[in-house]
């Protein structure tokens, strides 16, 4: 008998850049299962109705830019995840409901766990930002008992919403107060896109930062930002982004395909040859 194909998606627009073909491609292949992983263009316009559509077609799929609160706002039924996070980026099927959950903060605390072990022992958290990112970085960090998350954005009532949001141990912040706030930090976390390729830098004088500080950045292109380059001048640890966007797959690729991959050294490099490759 011939084993029964499964099929996923990532709907966004636009969606060309997305790496998650290859990240689920890679694991379909090397746990030789008969599914299918591919990339889908939707306008924002026709989101809903395509979410709708899916039973039948699809076993689940991921949700990226620019739909992923409209996605929270289009589900049958969200998870703790989610409604803590305001937005959804996976999605599957439960007798026929359309059911929704966030795992980017899941993959940005398996990223750290990964990559330096016992961060959820070092506080104060010093996060930058306040945007969907933010959302995730703060419901991980609270989710491993850190209760002094400082959140710093240039435009300090948007942090103060998102404070708010979370209630205490969130404390919001302007810029201005970074030097004093990163004295006695023991986990950096840029959640912005200041340093990505050809953009400014997240500039944090790293010298403030006490020896044992960890930093990490979201961003992945380039894979050491300007704020990693620096903590790594400083001697500080650093973990970069391209392991939150390999870890935040592994919960959907188990949910619609049925077994767990593995984040190995070979997916990485794989990935990593695919952004070099990148003009």
């Amino acid at each position: 008998m011939t084993e029964r194909q499964l099929n996923a998606f990532v709907v966004g627009h636009p969606i060309a850049h997305s790496r998650s073909p290859l990240i689920h491609g890679f694991w379909l292949q090397e746990l030789g299962l008969a599914g299918s992983y591919r990339a889908l263009d939707v306008a924002p316009r026709e989101f809903a109705d395509f979410l709708k559509r899916i039973d039948g077609r699809f076993v689940g799929g991921n949700i990226t830019i620019p739909h992923k609160e409209s996605a929270y706002a289009a589900v049958g039924r969200r998870d703790a995840a989610a409604e803590e996070i305001g937005a959804v980026n996976t999605v599957w099927l439960e007798e026929g409901i359309v059911v929704g959950t966030n795992t980017d903060a899941y993959g940005f605390a398996a990223n750290l766990d990964d990559c330096a072990p016992g961060w959820d022992r070092r506080g104060p958290a010093l996060v930058l930002g306040a945007g969907g990112a933010a959302r995730a970085v703060i419901f991980a960090l609270r989710q491993r008992g850190m209760t002094d998350i400082r959140l710093v954005n240039r435009t300090v009532e948007r942090a103060r919403d998102l404070s708010d949001r979370f209630g205490d141990g969130v404390s919001a912040h302007s810029w201005a107060a970074l030097p004093e706030l990163a004295a006695d930090a023991g986990l950096l976390v840029n959640t912005t896109s200041l340093g990505m390729a050809g953009g400014e830098s997240a500039a944090v004088e790293m010298e403030r930062l006490p020896h044992d500080a960890i930093v990490t950045d979201i961003v992945y292109v380039p894979r050491v930002t300007p704020l990693l380059a620096a903590a790594r001048r400083r001697g500080l640890a650093t973990v970069d982004g391209l392991g939150m966007l390999l870890h935040q797959a592994v919960p959907g690729f188990e949910r619609w395909f049925g077994r767990r991959p593995t984040v190995s050294a070979a997916l990485r490099e794989r990935v990593v040859a695919d952004l070099d490759d990148e003009p």
